[in-house]
């Protein structure tokens, strides 16, 4: 059973959530009702998690699902970023342009996956049917051989396999057009591709 309090608190969450697509933050919690400190509305927060309204997600920002709707349809908004080159390397800083809702259930993902999104630009990586314009859902986890990654490779950022062999690790591109890319100082991985999504007729 909930307070009155509590009961407005929810109905909060929910309203901000279907207007923005993110949960307020705990200043906006209290400026809108109003408490003496953002402790208040901590407190608050966390009652509602005992009662099992709420859900916190482990290393979010603003991570706080209905267990409701959790437990319905897994659905999560995750971060886009600016473009990243299936092609050459390119010494752009990816600047975050919205929000992509995503099915982690589908993916394969646990509800905390530390998940992101990339706007696809270039060829280099049709064989394996990424194409230009599609945004590929990445996961910041340890990569494997073989895995597609996002990496920083001497100062670029690019979308390649990864490929390991004899303990030396470099970049290769799905497209004979494209060579190796073998990095001089530095080969970081930044996440590891676990979806990809593709609108048909609509570019972002």
């Amino acid at each position: 059973m909930l307070t009155t309090r509590q009961q407005q608190l929810v109905d909060f969450l929910r309203e901000e959530h279907r207007k923005t697509g993110i949960m307020p933050s705990t200043r906006e919690i209290q400026e809108h009702f109003g408490f003496a400190s953002q402790t208040a509305a901590v407190s608050h927060l966390r009652a509602l998690e005992k009662k099992g309204v709420i859900q916190k997600l482990a290393g979010k920002a603003r991570a706080l699902m209905f267990t409701d709707e959790l437990e319905r349809e897994p659905i999560v908004d995750i971060p886009i970023y600016g473009q990243i080159p299936a092609g050459y390397g390119d010494d752009g800083v990816p600047e975050p342009e919205g929000q992509l809702s995503v099915d982690i259930r589908s993916m394969g993902l646990s509800i905390s996956a530390n998940v992101y999104a990339l706007k696809v630009r270039g060829d280099s990586m049709i064989d394996a049917h990424i194409m230009d314009g599609d945004v590929v859902v990445m996961e910041d986890k340890p990569a494997s051989n073989r895995d597609i990654v996002a990496a920083l490779i001497d100062g670029d950022t690019t979308l390649k396999r990864l490929v390991i062999e004899k303990r030396k690790r470099f970049l290769r591109a799905e497209n004979a057009d494209y060579p190796d890319l073998l990095p001089v100082q530095e080969l970081l991985i930044q996440g590891v591709l676990v979806g990809l999504v593709r609108h048909f007729g609509k570019r972002f």
